[in-house]
């Protein structure tokens, strides 16, 4: 890839987050699209449903995230109708990862390049996080990650002092919401929402649905 190739492609921010409790687990993502220093959206959500039992949150270029989504959908529901069996989430995060692994490969003047938390519940209840860097590689998560996303500094910072072990998800919801408050207060890529979802036994639930907006307030003189 030449320079001037390199210096067209729009760089990306956003902020994304996926806590382990005990009885399920938390995903949360901010709403700012940008690219370079402009904003080109202020209503675009980084986490989405898969499925009745698989969330996706995205990190990285907005069509490639995209477009990784509606993949793994079709080949979840092609592999449950051939099978007769629901894949598992770790089938499911070894799947995404393999596509992500195979897109940056692949001969491209503009690769694909997109980051993910992939979170479910297995039909035998069992909760499983998965985190998969853009490059391919997959990792299960045992407490938290925000991947590759421009806020994850901010972010892991809070959740290094603020985790606790076996922490429910009532308590993770506000969690989740004070990192990415916190991410978008020092992160120039992230903002303008907050998005906060569970899955637990009963499913997968939106909890948290927040805009945040501008004020201005005259200084004390």
């Amino acid at each position: 890839m030449d320079e001037e190739i390199k210096k067209s492609i729009l760089k990306t921010g956003t902020s994304i987050v996926g806590i382990v409790c005990k009885d399920g687990i938390i995903m949360a993502g901010d709403r700012k699209a940008v690219a370079g220093t402009i904003v080109l959206s202020k209503n675009a959500p980084k986490v989405f449903q898969i499925n009745d039992y698989l969330l996706l949150a995205g990190t990285g270029t907005a069509s490639d995230v995209q477009m990784l989504i509606k993949v793994i959908a079709a080949e979840l529901r092609l592999k449950h109708l051939r099978s007769k069996q629901r894949p598992t989430v770790r089938e499911a995060a070894n799947l995404i990862a393999m596509v992500s692994f195979r897109n940056i490969r692949q001969f491209s003047t503009i690769p694909s390049i997109a980051g993910s938390l992939v979170g479910g519940v297995n039909e035998d209840g069992i909760f499983e996080l998965y985190t998969i860097e853009p490059a391919g590689s997959i990792q299960k998560v045992e407490d938290y990650d925000a991947n590759f996303s421009s806020g994850m500094p901010f972010i892991l910072g809070l959740l290094e002092r603020n985790y606790k072990k076996d922490i429910m998800v009532r308590e993770a919801i506000s969690l989740a919401v004070d990192c990415l408050k916190s991410s978008t207060q020092r992160d120039i890529g992230s903002g303008f929402g907050i998005d906060v979802f569970s899955i637990t036994k009963e499913g997968i639930k939106k909890e948290v649905e927040q805009e945040i907006t501008s004020t201005y307030t005259e200084r004390a003189k």
